[in-house]
């Protein structure tokens, strides 16, 4: 009979943390040992959805989920069909831990309290004895010729598995990604990929916070073009179709140096006929009002008055006296006004990278190593990512969930 394995997992995030589990659920006797660099496990589950935690998206057909994956998409199609959302929701429903799906698809725990999230985890780990120790990170690491894998630890001394996992993430800079060179991976270069817009406009000054629901950015001379609610905030814009935008174009975007021209159309629904059928309306029905007093299309009144101003129109303009001219500069405001990006913020306390280990190097079914037998990867160590709304914590459920069950010898 086999000696049970000894598995080490390197990194304390969502997909590290998910792998562990399934990995002693699936072989109890396995030793099991998780190393996080920094002094807290779970760290991004804690700030994810502004601490709520956005467990996952209520997407439960994989062939409609891996649209949302700007890269690994097609990768992650197979794992999905193996665990998707409604798995990810199960597992925890089944420990006492009810989500909750909010109008935008989003999943959060009932309790909107991500410490839910993160004591689940880690009592689950206790309960199977999963050996968990913040603070210490791995240094280096060797497969010897008898294929047993030695790590050197941040801290103190050495230790030694037969699988070992990395899922360290992918920020720049990022230690995993120096381990999986050193035996033998290839990493595409991590570049930021969920960020908001650098804007200084007086157009948007003193707009912080205001929102449209559904308005659509484009980036003139390249394919992308994102629809979503978007948010002016001190520095520029936000916004699910800001932060869509900035997923689709992370490469294309870094190429350009966060230095590019933006169109927006701030209400998606409202092209320049429908705007000049609304003008028309106006003009017909309410001539003496004052085109910057009122709002005909649901836009918020200070956006509004702003953009009436940009097109060159006094406040004592009314609709019966609206030049042609003026019309046309106004729906161009509102329909394709161009606003120029000088720079990124990172999207709140997150920080999501593309790039990473190259997918062509990795057995999806298993998340075993193509390279190197008994290394597996999962998470954001991998070229993998997705737009906001919970997706990319299902990247890392799926992967540390497939992960583990290899490790543990039965592969889902």
């Amino acid at each position: 009979m086999s000696s049970p394995p000894r598995v080490v997992i390197v990194g304390g995030g969502a997909a590290g943390f998910f792998a562990a589990l399934a990995c002693a659920e699936a072989c109890p006797t396995a030793d099991i040992q998780l190393y996080e660099r920094s002094p807290e496990v779970l760290a991004k589950v804690r700030v994810s959805g502004g601490g709520r935690c956005n467990v996952t998206h209520a997407c439960f057909d994989p062939a409609e989920l891996v649209k949302s994956y700007p890269r690994g998409g097609r990768e992650l199609l197979g794992p999905f069909h193996r665990f998707q959302p409604r798995d990810t929701q199960a597992w925890f429903e089944a420990r006492s831990i009810y989500l909750k799906t909010e109008a935008d698809g989003r999943m959060f725990p009932v309790t909107d309290s991500s410490q839910t999230i993160i004591e689940c985890l880690t009592r689950e780990a206790t309960r199977l004895g999963i050996k968990v120790r913040a603070g210490c990170g791995v240094s280096e690491v060797l497969k010897k010729s008898d294929g047993v894998f030695r790590l050197w630890l941040t801290e103190d001394g050495s230790v030694e598995c037969d699988r070992l996992l990395l899922a360290t993430g992918g920020s720049r800079g990022s230690k995993g990604h120096g381990l999986a060179v050193a035996l033998g991976h290839t990493i595409e270069p991590p570049v930021p990929s969920l960020f908001t817009f650098n804007v200084d406009d007086p157009r948007l000054r003193g707009l912080s916070g205001l929102s449209v629901p559904q308005a659509r950015a484009r980036v003139p001379g390249t394919p992308l073009e994102e629809n979503g609610p978007l948010l002016i905030t001190h520095w520029g814009l936000s916004g699910p179709c800001i932060l869509r935008t900035s997923a689709w174009g992370a490469r294309l975007l870094e190429e350009r140096h966060y230095a590019f021209p933006l169109q927006v159309q701030w209400l998606a629904d409202h092209d320049h006929r429908r705007v000049a059928a609304v003008f028309q309306d106006m003009r017909a029905h309410h001539p003496r009002k004052h085109v910057a007093g009122w709002s005909p299309i649901g836009l918020p009144q200070r956006l509004w008055e702003r953009l009436a101003t940009a097109a060159g129109i006094a406040p004592e303009t009314t609709w019966a006296s609206l030049s042609k001219e003026a019309a046309l500069a106004f729906a161009r405001e509102l329909c394709s006004g161009e606003y120029h990006v000088t720079g990124k913020s990172t999207y709140k306390e997150e920080f999501v990278t593309c790039g990473g280990v190259s997918l062509k190097e990795v057995n999806f079914r298993t998340m075993e190593s193509r390279l190197c037998p008994g290394l597996f990867l999962a998470g954001e160590i991998l070229d993998v990512d997705a737009i906001t709304g919970g997706f990319n914590f299902q990247a890392a459920w799926t992967t540390g969930w497939l992960a583990g069950r290899a490790m543990a010898g039965h592969p889902a």
